[in-house]
């Protein structure tokens, strides 16, 4: 047997996060407790819990520092309150029949505990410490998370300590607001009065992108640094270079033309799978956008019906829409091309998941208003990030 827990619990400087396992002293976590008792390291040297000096835990318990001990403050702090925490919350398991009792002395666990550098109150150290340990041990002795737990949350939430958000489309439908405009200031002016919505999208428009190249993107980030920021390339050749290229810039998707090669189109569907970032198939002039998708053996994430704006008084090609999604249930359909305020709700009953929008907000005298209006049009609830957040 060998059971994971994890668990983050607090603010900094003092907050606490443990990394434990949880089996039987036979099998690979009791070895890997022995290897942690005799092969020590300078500065992360393993300690047993103990309730009290001569006390010591039941499961035995190693606790393993995971930030260099550098002075006999922070091994104060790892022998004080940490050491505490820890042993009284595995007792307090057991207690709590979190643990089998009758399975204390057959059981080791070997917890690997985080000490900010700059932590000083030893009150927080403690409880936090104490906190965490109970949850990854209750989340160890239950298999927590399931597997398909993990799947639905995957995309929702962002990292706790990673400094920015990753914005992934688990949540449709969404706006995406097209900067066509190839005048840096001018698209820089749309997006700051953009309102602040979880459901919408920033396209860095074909034209803007050939005038700036794809490093228009950090100019973007910089006044909407959690957006997805799609990059309209209509990639016609060298599918996986220009994937790459989007992705190194920060965007979260390339947009690649439905009039490439076969080969083209699934180079650059692979690479920005690779690379984490989703693939668009813009079927813009692409007469039968099934047959392509049908010839590929790696579907995009998003087919976008464009009708262009040269042609914008012919009929929306929308009633394709339930045939490419029986061809994953995962794939998003965006619709572009003359998509105004009436006519949102035959756009979402067609089944679309993305509506793109240009001109009818960026070049709104009231420009969000405008984005109101259209974002009020999905008829969606804002995405419960605190929810997210706090989820155990």
């Amino acid at each position: 047997m060998m059971l994971i827990g994890e668990a983050l619990i607090g603010e900094e400087p003092e907050l606490a996060h443990i990394d434990l396992m949880i089996g039987d002293k036979e099998g690979p976590v009791g070895q890997a407790f022995a290897t942690g008792m005799t092969q020590l390291s300078a500065g992360h040297t393993p300690l047993l819990s103990v309730i009290r000096p001569n006390l010591p835990t039941k499961p035995s318990t190693l606790i393993v520092p995971k930030v260099t001990v550098k002075n006999m403050d922070q091994a104060s702090q790892i022998f004080g309150p940490a050491q505490a925490a820890v042993s009284k919350a595995v007792a307090d398991a057991v207690e709590e029949g979190i643990v089998p009792k009758e399975k204390a002395d057959d059981l080791v666990i070997v917890a690997s505990v985080f000490i900010h550098p700059q932590a000083l109150d030893y009150n927080r150290i403690y409880r936090y410490n104490y906190g965490a340990t109970k949850l990854a041990l209750k989340r160890a002795m239950e298999n927590f998370p399931a597997v398909d737990t993990v799947l639905d949350e995957k995309d929702k939430g962002s990292h706790a300590v990673m400094g920015f958000k990753v914005s992934r489309l688990w949540d449709p439908p969404y706006l995406q607001v097209a900067l066509d405009n190839p005048n840096l200031e001018a698209v820089l002016n749309v997006v700051r009065q953009l309102p602040k919505s979880d459901h919408l999208i920033l396209e860095a428009g074909t034209p803007l992108i050939k005038r700036y190249g794809v490093d228009v993107i950090t100019k973007l980030r910089e006044v909407k640094p959690d957006a997805f920021i799609v990059a309209d390339l209509k990639t016609l050749d060298t599918g996986n270079l220009e994937a790459r290229m989007v992705a190194d810039a920060t965007a979260d998707a390339i947009v690649v033309s439905a009039l490439a090669p076969i080969p083209t189109l699934e180079k650059a569907i692979s690479e920005a799978h690779k690379t984490g970032i989703y693939a668009v198939m813009d079927t813009l002039n692409q007469p039968d956008p099934m047959a392509v998708l049908k010839e590929l053996n790696e579907l995009p994430d998003v087919v976008e019906l464009h009708r262009a704006i040269d042609v914008e008084d012919t009929a929306y090609a929308w009633g394709s829409i339930d045939a490419i999604k029986e061809l994953s249930p995962k794939i998003l359909v965006a619709v572009a091309g003359g998509v105004r305020v009436h006519t949102i709700p035959d756009a979402l009953k067609a089944g679309a998941d993305i509506l793109v929008v240009g001109r009818a907000i960026t070049n709104s005298k009231d420009i969000r208003q405008s984005a109101e209006q259209f974002v009020e049009g999905l008829n969606k609830p804002e995405i419960d990030q605190f929810r997210v957040m706090t989820d155990f």
